[in-house]
C-alpha cells in the first residue's frame, strides 16, 4: 500500500510522520507533496518518505490520499487532480468545512473519508473523529482507522454533523484546555510564584488530573467530590465557578465552535 499526503503544513507533515514512524508502510511507500520549494527542501532532508511537487508523479501512485490542504485551496487542487486519479482510491479530508459530497464531485470519485483531528496528534495523543462514504468497505474502513491511530487515537462517528460537533469538543477543545491553564498561571504569577514554579505548579497539576481521570471510570463530578470537602479551599473555588456559571458558560464556547464549523461549510458550498 502506497499512502500520500498532499500538504506539508503542520498536520499533514504530523500524519505523515506518524505513519512514517509507525512502521505501517514500507520505506518510502509514504508519499508527501507541497508547491512550496522551502517545505519541499526541508522534506527532502528527512529520509523515511518520498518528497514530490507535481501531483501528476505521485497520485496515481497512491492507493490512500490525505489532503491536508486549508480549505480555500480545496477548488483548485481537486480540479488539478481529479483527472490523475482512480476509482480504487480512497481520498481522507483533514479540512474543515469541506463535505463529502463536494469532494466526490470535485474528484469524481465516490470513496471519501472525512475527518477532524486534533493538535496534540504533534505529540501522539491526538484524537481524529471521521465518517466515511457509503463506498468505503469496511475492512478499508479498518486500514483507515489503523492510519489515523498511529497519531493517537480515532473514532468513528455516524453522519458528518458530527464531525461538525466534534470540532467543538475535540478540535476546539485543546484551546479551551490552554485557556484554563492560562487562567491558573496568571493567578499563580499574581500569588507571588514565580514564572518558572507557576508552570510547574499548573502543568503537573494538569498532567495528575488527566492521568487520575483516565485510571478509572469514575467521572469529573466524583473525582471533584474527592477533592472538595464541605467549607474547604476546594469547595470555595468550586462553588465561586458555579456562582460565576462557568460551566454554562464552557457548554456555550463548545457550542459557538460547532456552530462556526456548520458555518463554514456553509461558506464553503457558497463560495
Amino acid at each position: 500500500m502506497k499512502v500520500l499526503v498532499i500538504g506539508g503544513g503542520n498536520m499533514g507533515l504530523t500524519y505523515a510522520e506518524a505513519i512514517a514512524n509507525s512502521k505501517f508502510l514500507k520505506d518510502k511507500d509514504l508519499m508527501i507533496l507541497d508547491n512550496s520549494k522551502e517545505k519541499t527542501e526541508e522534506l527532502r532532508k528527512r529520509s523515511h518518505f518520498a518528497v514530490f511537487e507535481k501531483l501528476e508523479d505521485c497520485v496515481p501512485a497512491a492507493d490512500v490520499i490525505f489532503i491536508a490542504v486549508k480549505p480555500y485551496h480545496a477548488n483548485a487542487l481537486m480540479e488539478t487532480m481529479k483527472d490523475l486519479t482512480s476509482e480504487g482510491q480512497i481520498f481522507i479530508s483533514l479540512m474543515a468545512g469541506v463535505t463529502i459530497a463536494a469532494i466526490q464531485e470535485g474528484l469524481n470519485r465516490k470513496k471519501v473519508v472525512r475527518a477532524m483531528p486534533n493538535l496534540p496528534a504533534q505529540v501522539g495523543k491526538g484524537l481524529t473523529s471521521f465518517t466515511a462514504s457509503d463506498e468505503v468497505s469496511r475492512l478499508e474502513l479498518s486500514t483507515i482507522e489503523n492510519l489515523l491511530d498511529t497519531t493517537g487515537r480515532s473514532v468513528r462517528l455516524d453522519t458528518e454533523n458530527d464531525i461538525d460537533a466534534s470540532t467543538g469538543i475535540s478540535g476546539s477543545g485543546p484551546a479551551y484546555i490552554f485557556y484554563f491553564m492560562q487562567s491558573m498561571l496568571e493567578a499563580a504569577l499574581k500569588m507571588g510564584f514565580s514564572k518558572h514554579d507557576s508552570r510547574v505548579l499548573v502543568e503537573q497539576t494538569f498532567a495528575g488530573a488527566v492521568e487520575l481521570f483516565s485510571s478509572s471510570d469514575l467521572d469529573p463530578e466524583a473525582w471533584m467530590n474527592r477533592v472538595a470537602s464541605k467549607g474547604g479551599t476546594t469547595r470555595a473555588a468550586l462553588d465561586s465557578m458555579d456562582d460565576n456559571n462557568v460551566k454554562e458558560m464552557i457548554k456555550e464556547a463548545a457550542y459557538a465552535a460547532f456552530n462556526r464549523a456548520v458555518e463554514l461549510g456553509k461558506e464553503y458550498q457558497n463560495g
